[in-house]
């Protein structure tokens, strides 16, 4: 599937998305950017932006743990039939 939004693929990237690219790596161990984080590759300090508040909203503690949040996020994804 082709997306409608143009983004920077992991051998594209240079520069600052480049460094936002590889610190995301780094820190999950993942060897590449997912796709639902590239439509935002265009900019890279508001991908910065995505990403920190979406680690602060789904993976920090409060009245649900990380363990609980992300068994539903995997609930949820497998409902929509969807690979995230």
């Amino acid at each position: 599937m082709q997306p409608h939004i143009r983004w920077i693929d992991d051998h594209e990237a240079t520069g600052a998305v480049e460094e936002v690219y590889r610190a995301y790596k780094v820190a999950t161990g993942r060897p590449q950017m997912p796709g639902i984080l590239k439509c935002f590759s265009q900019r890279p300090d508001f991908l910065q932006q995505v990403m920190d508040f979406s680690n602060t909203v789904h993976f920090s503690e409060g009245h649900l743990t990380r363990r609980q949040k992300e068994m539903i996020a995997t609930y949820v994804s497998a409902l929509n039939q969807c690979p995230y």
